[in-house]
């Protein structure tokens, strides 16, 4: 059974309220002072606080899914499986697995849309990351047979998985209701972790000897995803989103690369590079480079491109408010800036859950098919 399923979380619900009852019925006998005693009431609140601390943390980490598998949790790594399919049929993508999304009509492409889980070489940064794309329902009709689809890369936060994007924040289902209402155009999903070395935070930088993260993902996704799928390689064609390092990453490679991605969404976001354990040395001593990973020294000194961005974050329970005040005052033209402020909100899935659905529409309105 896997991590998130509900059968787990259940059986240990089950074994906790069990435990508590033994305890509860065994108490007097293991009243004397005996080591037999001692050891059996020892070992049965050991056993029962075990019990309540896993089913708690099942179920938070069925709701924010902090954790995706078992392998996530142990952090083990994760065999990216044996090619089933490949019916994208290009170079640097393989296609590892389908599965339904969480829609009406699963189950038919053409109704329900489908997930590919993929496996992503890139050609320039020579790294390999497994990716869900999305497909909308509109991909596989006849009607739109011969027609290609904007695309957007979705990133998750540090060090989230990318199942959290289908199952935590729903992307799939909340782009295919979005569709239905006509609120945005079928576009194509590009889901990801913004973590493909190994278990370090790259904070999306190309690092002086190390992973060329930013050329990954500005480059590689992108020229991949095109040569595989219906999708344009203009700028117009190309949009980038993500919640907090996700949305960092998003916010800095649109606005490094308008040359590829018209629009980035920045959920949650923060303006500069973290610097910690997990980052380890990004920069190497070099200045520019580390001035040019700062959001908003770069919109003071570097030319902006013609790119429209989207900030969000909350009056209240956001610590981004300010400096987010501080991008959007700054983003000058030929860039274009709007932004979600709620009243409140924390760092987390249910408020991103709140922004998800306009920031599709917006980046939506920003992109074209052709």
């Amino acid at each position: 059974m896997g991590l998130t399923s509900n059968k787990v979380l259940a059986l240990a619900a089950f074994l906790a309220v069990v435990l508590f009852a033994v305890t509860i019925w065994l108490w007097p006998r293991l009243a004397r002072r005996s080591w037999k005693a001692v050891t059996g009431r020892i070992g049965l609140l050991l056993a029962t606080q075990l019990a309540i601390f896993a089913s708690v943390g099942l179920a938070a980490n069925n709701s924010f899914l902090f954790y995706g598998s078992w392998a996530d949790l142990f952090g083990q790594e994760q065999d990216l499986g044996t090619v089933v399919d490949h019916s994208a049929g290009g170079k640097n993508v393989k296609v590892v697995g389908t599965q339904k999304p969480d829609t009406p009509g699963a189950g038919k492409p053409q109704l329900g849309g489908e997930i590919q889980k993929i496996v992503l070489g890139g050609e320039k940064s020579k790294i390999t990351s497994p990716a869900y794309v999305y497909l909308p329902p509109e991909y596989f009709q006849k009607a739109y047979e011969h027609k290609t689809f904007p695309a957007s890369i979705v990133l998750t936060g540090y060090p989230g998985t990318a199942e959290n994007l289908l199952k935590g924040l729903r992307y799939p289902k909340t782009a295919w209701a979005q569709a239905k209402q006509k609120k945005m155009q079928p576009m194509i999903l590009v889901m990801m972790r913004p973590t493909v070395a190994g278990q370090r935070d790259t904070e999306c930088v190309d690092i002086p000897g190390g992973p060329q993260t930013e050329t990954f993902f500005a480059k590689d996704v992108p020229d991949a995803i095109s040569a595989n799928y219906r999708v344009g390689t203009k700028p117009a064609n190309w949009g980038f989103i993500g919640n907090s390092t996700g949305g960092y990453c998003a916010l800095k490679i649109g606005m490094h690369h308008p040359e590829r991605f018209a629009a980035s969404a920045g959920l949650s976001a923060y303006y500069d590079a973290a610097d910690d354990p997990t980052t380890g040395d990004l920069f190497h001593g070099d200045k520019h480079e580390r001035n040019r990973a700062n959001l908003l020294w770069s919109l003071d000194h570097i030319r902006p491109g013609p790119s429209s961005f989207l900030v969000t974050s909350s009056l209240s329970g956001e610590e981004n408010y300010k400096p987010t005040q501080s991008f959007i005052k700054k983003v000058k033209a030929p860039g274009r800036v709007s932004s979600i402020t709620l009243d409140s909100g924390g760092h987390n899935f249910n408020t991103w859950r709140r922004e998800i659905p306009p920031t599709l529409e917006w980046i939506s309105g920003r992109l074209s098919a052709n």
